[in-house]
Order: C-alpha cells, then structure tokens, then sequence
C-alpha cells in the first residue's frame, strides 16, 4: 500500500521521535518495491535485502531528510540507487560453473537442450541490456518494471523529462537491434 505524501511526512515525524511502529508502516509501503528494484539490479537476493536495510536505516537515522518534493518511494528509490551503485562499484562479476549444467547436458533429451536454449537466450537478452549505459538500463527498468512515470524517473536520475524521453528512446533502439541480430544469428545456427 504506497502511502501519500501528507501520510509519510506526518509518519517521519513519528520515527523522528523513534516511533517504531510508525517506521513498521513505512517500512512496509515501500521495502517491497527497494528489494525489487535492487534485485533486479544486483541479481543477488542477499545483496538485495542488504540495499533495503541500508536504504532503510538511512530513512530511521535522517528521517527529516524527505521533503516532500517527491514522491516517497521515488526518494527511497535513489537512496537504494546510490547503495546500489557503491556497492556494485566494488563488486566483481560471477562467473557461472559448467558443472551446474551437467546434468542437462549428459541426458540427450530434448529438454535438456530446450533448458540450455531457453537459458542461451535469457543470457542474450541480459548481454543486450548489459550493453546500454546504466542510465539506460535503468530508464527502461523503471518503466517496465516499477512502472514509473516519466516525471518521476526525472527526478530520480534528477534529468529533465525531455532526457528520460529520448534515454528510453535511445534504449528501445538498441535493444531491438540487439535483439534482431541475436535471433538472425538462432536462425543461422539451426
């Protein structure tokens, strides 16, 4: 249940005074969308239940610090953004075993090479996406994903909304290219 502005603001005046059960009902408006959207992003639950802590405690230990100007959740959104960031900043990337996929692979049944199909092309989707800058990326998980409105994208990448526009613009091009050629190249292997 996203709570309105007048509701949170008179709640951070409760955890202001270490309200605990007015922080519970913050909490539960938006640690939902935090752990999404870091998870998401980091595609580690762990790391994403640590952003939502973080984000969090940062909102118990300055709770004045929203003013209003935004919507809540948008403001909580960039606290988790910068955890994020810092935190995949110094991180280094998995690599996957093969032997995860042994059994898949000894069976010759076709579901086995239908789940390694299926997997290569989840794979190629993720690599066209890992292709577009952050700020792209981010554009178009905000609005597929959170359902964002553009103004409220605006104000959390703090660009005017003409730049979110043509990101997600820029974006949609470049995935469909990706994509396009990732299929031709399915096509030609087969």
């Amino acid at each position: 249940m996203e709570l309105d502005n007048a509701q949170v603001l008179a709640l951070l005046k409760e955890v202001a005074d270490r309200d605990e059960k007015a922080f519970a009902r913050l909490y539960e408006s938006v640690s939902r969308r935090v752990y999404a959207f870091a998870m998401h992003k980091s595609g580690d639950p762990a790391v994403a239940s640590e952003i939502v802590s973080e984000t969090l405690y940062q909102v118990w230990r300055a709770p004045t610090a929203f003013r209003g100007d935004a919507k809540f959740s948008t403001w909580v959104l960039g606290i988790a953004r910068h955890k994020l960031l810092d935190r995949l900043r110094g991180m280094s990337p998995a690599h996957e075993d093969i032997d995860e996929h042994a059994d898949q692979l000894a069976g010759n049944t076709p579901d086995g090479f239908e789940a390694l199909s299926e997997q290569q092309r989840r794979e190629g989707v993720a690599s066209c996406l890992e292709k577009l800058t952050d700020p792209h990326r981010e554009c178009l998980y905000l609005v597929f994903y959170e359902g964002m409105a553009l103004a409220e994208i605006s104000e959390l990448q703090a660009v005017p909304e003409n730049t979110v526009k043509t990101r997600l613009f820029h974006a949609r091009t470049k995935i469909k290219k990706c994509l396009q050629l990732l299929l031709a190249r399915e096509g030609a292997a087969s």
